[in-house]
């Protein structure tokens, strides 16, 4: 009888175990999302939300405090017969979701406009939404999401129906700023090659690129810098650096340029010079990366060859640059993606051509058949292409 008793109480105990887990889990289950006490907004705001995992919660996302999520959240208002446009640039594969459900997944790197309200069944089309913004791989561009502003003048009593998730072109609307740096850019070309005429015609000539003639052995055992290659480097950096902000805009979603440079997407001047910069940078601190490997692989005899090869070679592929630029000023607001694809490939026969020149012209000294000159050439050029590559075309 005792036993039967013993075993009563174990089952009961176990009983209010099993109770009280299933009350927990459903606790956790229900505050899970929970939001900050803001009031939920009509359209988006500049404070956005991140998932807190130990306290099963929303927090503010503090850039210069958290690390960059892949997931960001915002509370939003739905008014009953209003809708809320959005606007953003997305890479593929963006995704966005309201009330933890999947509404939108972008098929291609665009910029978007979508009314939120319509992604949402009718019944459901008012009061407060939890909008998450999630990115595969990398943080999304949040600074792009803005409210939409609709600025078409309608007919009375013409009903307005709002586009879902309408590519619009894309790149920033500071055109005027691009054709002025165009313009400093041809200047910039212009006043070199009166200046330095012989050495501007013996860098862009293009009977002389895949030759063997003399002045092409002159030119790799001449000083590599001097003022005429200085200043043609600060054109090509100034070339490449408006491409890069024109038409591969989402190149500031980088995790580490976004740490070291956090510049406001609307300063494009700003922009355009830090890219500069960097790409002048990446140009003339080559020769140290090059010195460094050749000591490694102990064929520093090859290096200024190689420098100076590389120089003539990049500066002589920036010179298509300002012509992609002329096609964006005057296509890319009805042939946005054929302006893309025209980037992307003059962007990579940029960089690949580089690599083949520098090959051949080592190839000349010494015969790339040796497997330890091989190494030397993938560790120098064809690791950085691929990295290159993957940032800036591939990226779309």
């Amino acid at each position: 009888m005792l036993r039967k008793t013993m075993n009563g109480v174990r089952f009961l105990i176990l009983l209010l175990f099993l109770a009280g887990m299933l009350f927990c889990s459903r606790s956790t289950r229900a505050a899970e999302y929970r939001p900050l006490p803001l009031a939920p907004r009509g359209g988006l705001s500049a404070d956005w939300l991140i998932y807190d995992a130990p306290r099963n919660s929303l927090i503010l996302y503090l850039p210069d405090y958290h690390s960059p999520a892949q997931a960001y959240y915002q509370w939003i208002t739905i008014r009953p017969g209003r809708p809320l446009s959005i606007t953003f640039a997305a890479r593929k594969d963006l995704s966005l979701f309201l009330d933890n459900r999947l509404v939108f997944t972008a098929r291609s790197p665009a910029s978007y406009t979508v009314d939120v309200a319509r992604l949402l069944p009718p019944a459901q089309r008012v009061g407060p939404h939890l909008l998450c913004v999630w990115q595969p791989e990398i943080p999304p561009n949040l600074a792009s999401f803005t409210n939409a502003v609709v600025t078409a003048a309608t007919q009375p009593g013409k009903k307005v129906t709002p586009l879902l998730a309408q590519p619009r072109p894309r790149g920033h609307q500071g055109q005027n700023v691009f054709l002025c740096f165009l313009l400093l850019i041809g200047l910039l070309y212009g006043g070199i090659r009166a200046a330095y005429q012989p050495g501007f015609a013996r860098i862009y000539q293009f009977e002389g690129l895949w030759s063997k003639q003399a002045n092409d052995q002159d030119f790799l055992t001449k000083p590599t810098i001097t003022w005429l290659n200085l200043l043609l480097v600060l054109a090509f950096a100034l070339s490449f650096a408006l491409l890069l902000v024109a038409i591969h805009t989402n190149i500031q979603t980088i995790v580490i340029l976004r740490r070291l440079f956090d510049v406001p997407e609307s300063a494009i001047v700003l922009r355009v010079l830090l890219y500069a910069g960097l790409v002048a940078g990446f140009v003339l601190g080559k020769y140290l990366f090059l010195e460094l490997m050749g000591y490694i692989f102990d064929v520093t005899f090859l290096v200024m060859v190689q420098y100076r090869e590389f120089v003539r070679t990049i500066l002589f592929m920036g010179l298509f640059l300002p012509v992609v630029m002329l096609l964006y000023l005057g296509l890319n607001q009805t042939l946005p993606e054929t302006v893309l694809w025209v980037s992307n490939g003059v962007v990579s026969l940029m960089l690949v051509g580089t690599v083949l020149r520098i090959a051949r012209t080592l190839h000349r000294r010494s015969s790339l058949l040796n497997l330890h000159l091989f190494s030397y050439l993938c560790a120098t050029e064809v690791i950085p292409l691929v990295i290159l590559l993957k940032l800036i075309v591939f990226t779309y």
